[in-house]
């Protein structure tokens, strides 16, 4: 399985280099001189790093693959994917192992199927198609998201009321 790194964004001067949309925990063995990365679409590379720098807390890459700002620009949006490493962190999980697990809250009622996660610099976001068509976004925190079964296929959250579209005021008796 592959495991998006980054995401290249916009070309950054003359000479063919990018930022990029860092979506990795570890940007600096990632993006080392010498690297070379897959990409998504697969056409597109494999790229090597010949060149990568932080500025402001954002990354920017140069590869050997790419000469000039031209063909830097073509590369705007493309993925840079590795292959999946197994984690051994208990509360750590790859976006493709959460995406198609059935969420339900702690009664085990059904909210939905995990359809997205989407990266915030705060946290993540489990984005959850519900019954009725709507998506929910339900920060994956452990105040919200009480557990992760992968192997069960389900996540359990307890959100807040008004995080999930169709919840009715409850009577002020």
């Amino acid at each position: 399985m592959l495991l998006t790194v980054a995401r290249i964004g916009r070309a950054h001067g003359l000479k063919g280099e990018v930022t990029l949309e860092v979506r990795t925990d570890a940007p600096e063995e990632r993006f080392a001189v010498g690297n070379e990365l897959l990409t998504e679409p697969l056409e597109v590379g494999p790229l090597t790093v010949s060149a990568s720098r932080t500025q402001g807390g954002r990354w920017f890459v140069t590869f050997a693959e790419v000469a000039d700002r031209t063909a830097a620009e073509a590369l705007n949006g493309v993925l840079l994917v590795t292959e999946a490493e197994a984690s051994d962190e208990d509360d750590a999980w790859y976006p493709y192992e959460l995406v198609g697990l059935r969420a339900e809250r702690s009664t085990g009622e059904a909210i939905g199927e995990v359809v997205d996660v989407e990266h915030l610099p705060a946290q993540d976001l489990l984005v959850i198609h519900e019954p009725n068509g709507n998506r929910a976004r339900v920060p994956l925190v452990s105040a919200i998201v009480k557990e992760v079964n992968v192997e069960g296929g389900r996540v359990v959250v307890d959100p807040p009321f008004g995080l999930l579209s169709g919840e009715e005021v409850p009577d002020a008796d």
